[in-house]
């Protein structure tokens, strides 16, 4: 069972920082004017993505031993939920990213912040995903 509340910590570590970053960061960096909103960006981004990556990888490593050792599929289902993150971000999230990283400081503008807002709601999708996991592996631990 160890596994599993392993799983449970990291699945709500992963979904705390990424409520964080669209309910507190997003928007205080959308309070800002274009340039200093895309210069926040990518270094919090970079930072960003290290930590979630690692998160969501651990928590499918955790809840796919959690399952392996105990036969219930709700760990399962919340460890494909959890590293559905990767495949997310790679296909969807990674375009506007590298949209983003392509424009320079003094280039900032209502492009850039259009792609911003785009980027937000995405990630939140991000968050959805982490928060199903969550749920998935209380359930579960319950269980």
């Amino acid at each position: 069972m160890i596994f599993g509340l392993l799983a449970l910590v990291v699945a709500a570590l992963f979904t705390g920082a990424a409520f964080y970053i669209n309910f507190a960061e997003q928007p205080a960096r959308l309070g800002l004017d274009d340039r200093a909103a895309l210069v926040h960006w990518k270094p919090a981004y970079a930072r960003g993505y290290t930590m979630q990556a690692s998160l969501a990888v651990i928590g499918f490593l955790l809840g796919g031993a959690a399952w392996w050792m105990s036969g219930e599929v709700l760990w399962l289902a919340g460890a494909i939920v959890l590293v559905t993150n990767w495949p997310y971000t790679l296909l969807i999230i990674m375009p506007v990213n590298r949209e983003l990283e392509a424009i320079a400081p003094e280039d900032a503008g209502p492009a850039s912040r259009t792609l911003l807002v785009r980027w937000g709601h995405l990630h939140l999708r991000r968050t959805m995903l982490g928060g199903l996991a969550t749920v998935l592996y209380l359930w579960a631990a319950l269980a």
